[in-house]
């Protein structure tokens, strides 16, 4: 059975701030780097402890390298690195039997939720599909689904994971910290947080192997508004061939094919946050 975790920072146990998570000069950055990587690994042996025979982890913050490789398990392929076609999904395809996310974090706009942002906060101010707000678990269950693969587990703050089992309703869901707020937690120690991860995907990689769930994915036609922070960066955006202008800061989407809507996200977050 073939495992693939996508990695995100904000979700994980003991952090709270965007200066933990920011590796741009900030000295508390490396520490979180340790705390996320300890967090990964638990979710690595806990699979493999459930019947995983081969694990894929992509580095799935900011500029996507902050694990440490030689913290993993021996056995895992890491995934390191900026500019992926695929961003957090990176790596995720039908050879995969499942996918897990660890460290995720509730969409924009979620109260009681450490730093929530769809993306990139600087950039999105809400990211709706089908009129569904989404968060990143949303969106990357949709890529999974896109390939056949069920997401299967998720760890982060309280919100995070109801956010994953509203759209998921059969997924292992571990709550590290409850959020009090956007910049503040009450948080599992570490220790706790890493026996909790690691006995929640040993459970449900065993429970895929007997009772596959179904992938998730959109109805068709599948409809992409992406509401800007400003509107110079709706200007921007708009120039992506088969975007439609809803309003100074609103675009929308329409395509039968999710990847096609999920690269038009992509290229228009990417225009948008090229501009203040």
């Amino acid at each position: 059975m073939k495992l693939y975790i996508s990695a995100d920072m904000e979700g994980v146990a003991g952090i709270s701030a965007v200066e933990q998570t920011n590796p741009v000069g900030q000295p508390e950055y490396p520490h979180s780097c340790r705390l996320m990587t300890a967090e990964v690994a638990a979710a690595c042996e806990g699979a493999f402890e459930g019947g995983a025979t081969e694990i894929v982890v992509n580095d799935s913050h900011w500029d996507m390298r902050n694990l440490i490789h030689e913290d993993l398990p021996a056995k895992v392929r890491l995934i390191r690195g900026s500019l992926k076609p695929l961003s957090m999904n990176q790596g995720l395809d039908a050879s995969c039997s499942a996918a897990a996310f660890t460290g995720y974090h509730a969409p924009a706009g979620t109260a009681d939720a450490v730093l929530d942002h769809t993306y990139s906060g600087a950039t999105a101010y809400e990211v709706r599909i089908n009129g569904e707000r989404c968060s990143e678990a949303r969106i990357n269950a949709a890529v999974a689904g896109f390939f056949g693969v069920p997401v299967i587990f998720i760890s982060g703050d309280q919100n995070a994971c109801a956010d994953a089992r509203s759209f998921l309703p059969g997924i292992e869901a571990v709550v590290v910290k409850e959020a009090i707020g956007r910049y503040a937690a009450s948080s599992l120690s570490p220790e706790q947080s890493r026996a909790a991860i690691r006995a929640g995907m040993k459970k449900a990689v065993a429970a895929s192997k007997s009772a596959r769930p179904a992938p998730y994915s959109f109805a068709t036609p599948v409809e992409l508004e992406l509401v800007f922070t400003g509107t110079a960066k709706a200007d921007v955006a708009s120039l992506l061939p088969g975007s439609e202008r809803l309003d100074g800061r609103t675009l929308r989407f329409r395509h039968d094919d999710f990847m096609m809507v999920f690269q038009a996200f992509r290229a228009m977050m990417t225009l948008g946050g090229s501009v203040e």
